[in-house]
């Protein structure tokens, strides 16, 4: 749905960036703006910056920003006019009803084209397992001990045995062949042509945070391969950034998140009223689920499977919750192998308790090492002990490793200056122990030709919003076509009619983009930081110089685009004599 650029505008006025955030983010203000811990990225020391006069954030850490569209698109996974949509019913702002006309649907964005034709394919699996061609699954899930509330509340399906039902119904409703193909639900070869991706399975609707299907997993039936097959990746399923379950247990008030392997693992919990429970999608456990998970819980409770592939499982996922800042534990199922095969055998209470007994990740990881050393041998156990003084030299702050020490020390009676001795000889002799310089995520700066171009157009933009008396000095030199990069020039644009208007408006500016990616970048031209530059005679120079970059940049685009055309060519002509006019001219910042 298109929204005109004063409707957008009024949403994004109405609705304060400050309130909208520390809705989700804690945050508190220092100065004239607000600091909290990075939602993106994980982060010890608060470096994003929610600013109430530009109305925007910004993480001076791994470069997000944008404004308050911006944050529910990255927060929430909305798409523009999702944000739009969502901060106008919190503002009470009418929007314009959407036309169902093929016009319409043809404006609407890939992304919502390719949810809605995964809504209606979750809704044809639905049907089909409660009809004839479905009993088998249905009999299926029976037998896995499954309610008809469950069945329902997950909304478990079925692909029937033909390979194209589900292709010639979506056909029929309007869907082409490309669009069912890009969203994984159908595959084309010249031998069968377009046919369906899933077929005799019992489907698993995967949804996102907010309940909209965005994939499916799907068990075959019988002995087929492979057993569990999931959608590929799409423009809306991104299995590293997603969790089987998290629309349901986001909203859970238990105090922590289940991480687990398998889709019956999650629905078995949920029946028996853990609906805490998530797991990854037919991948490892990632650094972008971790992140996820961080929004909703500090403690994660890994139930993965008790054999060897479920314990190496767990020691990979346990790095990644530390990384991420979380609290990991790790559940023992044994005698049982899994989740779902605990809670049948000894019921929801012994599960529970078991939840109350989840081992720190960190004991853990020792119990596992423990297993590789003949305790018995005095070389073994000593070889042993330097392991755990290497892991503990891993935490980087020195009052929880002095904390792990002590209670390594008890567990394993080894006393606890003697541990102590141990951990600081071993960080004396490797260097082990210093803290760990992590890189941060997002993006990732790197010196080259086009940053050196790119980085003048984006301090004089810079530069004019932070001192818009500024402009009237320079505007003569100066002109959107200097900015040589699209997105640059789009903001110079708008931000130099609004300093004719004598105003800055950053957070408007931003709105013209409806891209996440060209949003964070437009927030990091409002968010440059300018050299500390301690008289005004070098900020001067400094002005002067990046002035003359960009019109030096824009001369030589002009000539290159010039040609033969004698009007471009005169343009160029007049814009030589400016530059030449602007190195010899000085400008006051005064």
């Amino acid at each position: 749905m298109y929204y005109s650029d004063e409707l957008v505008e009024e949403v994004r006025a109405k609705n304060n960036i400050v309130d909208v955030i520390s809705g989700y983010v804690r945050i508190q203000k220092k100065g004239s703006n607000y600091f909290g811990l990075c939602p993106f990225h994980n982060e010890k020391s608060p470096s994003f910056s929610v600013s109430a006069n530009k109305q925007m954030y910004y993480c001076f850490g791994c470069g997000a920003g944008g404004n308050v569209f911006t944050f529910l698109m990255e927060y929430e996974n909305y798409s523009f006019q999702e944000a739009v949509k969502f901060l106008a019913d919190r503002a009470g702002v009418s929007l314009p009803q959407e036309e169902n006309t093929k016009q319409a649907r043809a404006r609407d964005s890939k992304r919502a084209r390719l949810l809605e034709v995964n809504r209606e394919a979750a809704r044809y699996f639905y049907y089909q397992l409660r009809g004839k061609t479905g009993q088998a699954g249905l009999a299926y899930l029976q037998k896995r001990a499954l309610s008809q509330e469950t069945i329902h509340r997950f909304g478990l399906g079925f692909a029937n045995v033909s390979g194209d039902d589900l292709t010639r119904y979506l056909k029929s409703k309007g869907y082409e062949d490309k669009l069912i193909q890009e969203a994984g639900l159908a595959t084309c070869d010249e031998k069968y042509g377009t046919h369906d991706k899933f077929w005799n399975r019992v489907m698993f609707p995967i949804q996102d945070g907010n309940n909209r299907v965005i994939g499916f997993g799907g068990r075959v039936m019988g002995d087929g391969k492979p057993k569990y097959l999931n959608s590929p990746e799409t423009m809306v399923f991104d299995k590293s950034r997603n969790l089987y379950g998290l629309n349901f247990a986001r909203s859970s008030r238990a105090g922590n998140i289940i991480l687990c392997e398998g889709y019956m693992d999650v629905i078995a919990m949920h029946q028996a009223g853990f609906n805490q429970a998530v797991a990854s999608l037919g991948t490892a456990f990632t650094v972008g689920q971790a992140a996820l998970l961080r929004r909703y819980a500090q403690e994660v409770i890994l139930a993965y499977d008790s054999d060897g592939a479920g314990v190496n499982a767990a020691l990979r996922a346990i790095g990644i919750l530390k990384e991420a800042g979380l609290t990991g534990k790790v559940l023992n199922l044994e005698p049982c192998k899994d989740p779902d095969e605990f809670i049948k055998s000894q019921g929801a209470e012994a599960f529970r308790e078991r939840l109350r007994q989840a081992e720190n990740s960190f004991f853990f990881e020792l119990r596992m090492l423990e297993r590789d050393y003949d305790l018995t041998d005095p070389e073994a156990k000593t070889r042993f002990h330097r392991e755990i003084a290497k892991k503990l030299c891993g935490f980087s702050e020195e009052v929880e490793r002095e904390n792990y020490i002590q209670a390594v020390a008890e567990k394993y009676h080894l006393g606890f200056e003697n541990l102590r001795r141990l951990v600081r000889s071993y960080a004396a002799q490797t260097g082990y122990a210093q803290p760990a310089v992590r890189p941060r995520s997002g993006i990732q700066k790197k010196s080259s030709a086009q940053e050196n171009r790119r980085k003048p157009q984006r301090l004089l933009l810079t530069w004019l919003a932070e001192e818009p008396s500024l402009y009237p000095k320079i505007r003569r030199y100066i002109s959107p076509g200097d900015f040589t990069e699209e997105l640059y020039c789009r903001i110079a644009q708008r931000l130099f009619e609004d300093l004719e208007k004598g105003e800055v408006n950053p957070a408007a500016v931003i709105s013209l983009f409806e891209d996440e990616e060209q949003q964070r970048q437009a927030a990091e031209v409002f968010n440059t930081k300018l050299s500390d530059l301690s008289t005004r005679a070098e900020q001067e120079k400094a002005f002067h110089d990046i002035l003359l970059s960009v019109k030096r940049m824009g001369v030589e685009e002009a000539g290159a685009r010039a040609g033969t055309d004698v009007s471009a060519l005169s343009r160029m002509i007049e814009s030589k004599k400016a530059l030449e006019e602007l190195s010899k001219t000085h400008i006051s910042l005064d």
